[in-house]
């Protein structure tokens, strides 16, 4: 993680909260840098979360870097739209995956298409709140929930926070901000934490929310 910190705290530094995420990316592009989240499966907490078949409706996934939890919901038939602020990952995304029906977009979760707005039947968070800094982080969770359709449902993956969490980011995420998602008339389903033996976050959250 060494490298997505120097970055992040450079950024922020600048008061630039999310511009170290194309940094980060351009940087390992050139292969200065590594994306610790760049790994080939999806998350674990996605694959063995029981979603329905997705027989085209529509899915968006927040922050989806170089494409492996889209690539998952589309493979289970959701008309899926991934995006990142990163041009760099979205073009690692279309090169890895050039037969994909996934929709790859460049755009900011803090200022997104207004045509988003309670459009998707399945809207996926994962680990992305976690890597911005407190003064944003109420904004952005509420952005996320303004995804949801009605009757969709929205699933959080994050880290949770421990009374140890170390340098971030990630800054894990506390009870309190994983309850925050059930705002914008959401409606919490529920809530799991998650051992994560094999990181140093020790924990993870995995939550539901429907309109």
């Amino acid at each position: 993680m060494t490298d997505t910190r120097r970055f992040a705290a450079e950024s922020l530094a600048a008061g630039d909260a999310t511009g170290w995420f194309e940094r980060l990316y351009a940087e390992a592009e050139e292969g200065r840098a590594t994306v610790p989240w760049d790994v080939a499966a999806a998350s674990v907490n996605l694959r063995e979360f029981p979603l329905p078949p997705g027989e085209g409706r529509p899915a968006l996934v927040v922050g989806c870097g170089p494409g492996r939890d889209a690539e998952h919901l589309a493979a289970l038939g959701y008309a899926v739209t991934a995006f990142d602020i990163s041009q760099t990952a979205i073009a690692l995304a279309r090169e890895r995956h050039p037969d994909s029906p996934v929709d790859y977009r460049v755009a900011d979760l803090l200022d997104p298409p207004a045509d988003w707005h309670r459009a998707f039947d399945l809207v996926l968070e994962s680990n992305n709140v976690q890597a911005l800094p407190t003064e944003i982080r109420a904004r952005a969770i509420g952005a996320v929930g303004e995804f949801v359709a009605p009757g969709g449902t929205l699933l959080v993956l994050a880290a949770a926070a421990t009374d140890s969490p170390g340098e971030g980011p990630p800054w894990p995420l506390t009870r309190a901000e994983i309850d925050a998602f059930a705002t914008t008339g959401l409606r919490q389903i529920s809530v799991e934490e998650l051992a994560a033996p094999d990181s140093r976050l020790l924990a993870r959250w995995r939550a539901v929310y429907t309109r």
